[in-house]
């Protein structure tokens, strides 16, 4: 039957060819026998995407000795050490859904998409993807997701790009119909037209970061994972990928989960994680709304003497930045300093040509969680029975 529906499918525009296979009657298994690239139906089961319990993984590292006398002590005695990359690991993400994983260098972000994507087998604990277990059954899962590492690129880099967009279609068994529909899609929200017959060696970082993003959904994945997609470029390119991964996962619900600081315009919900251990799992909003503590006023002046008189407001816990000769800015903490109270001061102090009120941002917040100064005001977080979902 699988078969005789997909021969039955032929997209009638660009954005048809994204979209899953439709099916009548009962829901289909995670990955539908016959199906060409394991699209989610729109049918199946509202349980979570990703499924994660008690996930660690711990890596055995030599420790090499200083000199030559070091180095031939290697030879007969070897110290090891265990490093714990990830610790106790348990989340869960629903279909659709678009997640920020973030935390410092080294907290274990990589490793954790690595062994979500079966490139490294757990220690311990469980994972389960569209059904699946990503170490044990890679032929029929990768088949199922989109990888993009931000310093690694899948293209083969001395031949054209569209010889590797190519390659990919008959690795994935992308039908040509489909692969022109994607390609035009691809063209209309990152342009990569422009370079299709450069070489991948000659590209500029974001061009091959729009090439790896479409090399990624050429077979219409229903997950996606992104590792620094925004890693070392500019305003614009930064601009473009975004869009792009918004009208994805609007338009055919594809799941994202990528690790990026550029969390205000994508992401709703964000996984914290630092040395090994999920910090936050929940809303970004949320956070906000627990963390945020410091504010800050740009306030322009009618005239440069009035200076001194905005000095002269005098708050506890202050901070007075000079922008330019007309312009200050004060940071201050909003727990300790009512936001109108200060506005009302400085008001009465100067005349004010404009006035504007910032929040903290996002990166400041998550900066205070890495330093340890927000552990108290982190919510708990769930246990594995919550991440799964009650069996009962």
């Amino acid at each position: 039957m699988a078969d005789s529906l997909d021969a039955r499918r032929v997209p009638q525009d660009a954005n048809s060819a994204f979209r899953g296979r439709q099916t009548r009657g009962r829901a289909q298994p995670a990955v539908p026998q016959g199906s060409r690239n394991g699209r989610i139906s729109p049918l199946m089961s509202a349980d979570p995407l990703i499924q994660v319990r008690d996930l660690n993984k711990h890596f055995r590292m030599f420790r090499r000795r200083e000199g030559v006398w070091g180095a031939v002590q290697n030879l007969f005695v070897r110290e090891y050490q265990t490093v714990e990359a990830v610790r106790h690991a348990t989340f869960s993400i629903h279909r659709g859904e678009m997640v920020g994983y973030i935390g410092p260098n080294g907290a274990g972000k990589s490793t954790t998409i690595k062994m979500l994507t079966g490139i490294l087998v757990p220690t311990s604990g469980e994972i389960r993807i569209n059904g699946l277990v990503p170490f044990r059954q890679r032929r029929q899962y990768v088949k199922t997701i989109g990888v993009v590492f931000g310093q690694r690129t899948q293209l083969w880099w001395d031949i054209a790009v569209i010889e590797s967009f190519k390659l990919l279609r008959r690795i994935y068994g992308v039908s040509q119909e489909d692969f022109d529909a994607r390609m035009k899609r691809f063209d209309e929200v990152l342009g990569i037209r422009g370079y299709l017959h450069t070489p991948v060696r000659k590209l500029s970082l974001g061009e091959r970061m729009r090439c790896d993003l479409a090399a990624a959904l050429l077979h219409n994945p229903p997950l996606l994972f992104l590792d620094e997609p925004t890693i070392g470029l500019d305003v614009v390119a930064k601009d473009h990928i975004r869009q792009f991964l918004r009208a994805v996962n609007r338009e055919f619900q594809t799941t994202i989960l990528l690790t990026t600081h550029d969390l205000d315009e994508l992401c709703r919900r964000i996984l914290i994680i630092d040395h090994g251990r999920v910090l936050f799992d929940g809303q970004l909003e949320d956070l906000k709304q627990r963390l945020l503590r410091m504010k800050q006023i740009k306030v322009v002046l009618r005239d440069r003497s009035q200076i001194s008189a905005l000095e002269s407001v005098s708050l506890s816990g202050l901070e007075l930045e000079h922008v330019d000769e007309m312009t200050c800015r004060i940071r201050f903490d909003r727990t300790q300093i009512s936001t109108a109270d200060l506005i009302r001061r400085i008001l009465a102090s100067v005349e004010v040509r404009d006035l504007l009120i910032e929040d903290e941002s996002i990166e400041e917040i998550v900066k205070r969680i890495y330093a340890g100064e927000a552990f108290q005001e982190l919510p708990a977080q769930a246990g594995p029975e919550q991440a799964f979902g009650n069996a009962d």
